[in-house]
């Protein structure tokens, strides 16, 4: 499975912690092992996958996109304050 990332993703990966990187990494393999393990969202954000994940004491959540059958696109990683809020906002 090909991963492909958004630049704001990108960028907010970037500032992360070895740590987390390293969450997010396990995350990630969930995800290109069953794409569809994210609940798909309906309404504005039709065709978003996000899948909920906790990394230290909070809880984070990864949006994606399935853009092929072998491809999937992250768009956006955070806490879940305003998250759908940026990720309406992108």
């Amino acid at each position: 499975m090909r991963i492909l990332v958004a630049p704001s993703c990108a960028r907010r990966i970037k500032r992360f912690h070895p740590n987390q990187k390293k969450s997010l990494d396990k995350v990630i393999k969930t995800i290109s092992n069953d794409p569809t393990i994210g609940e798909e969202k309906i309404g504005d954000l039709e065709g978003i996958f996000i899948h909920k994940f906790r990394m230290g004491n909070e809880r984070w959540l990864l949006a994606y996109r399935l853009v092929s059958a072998q491809e999937v696109k992250l768009l956006l990683v955070g806490p879940h304050e305003n998250f759908y809020r940026e990720l309406k906002k992108d």
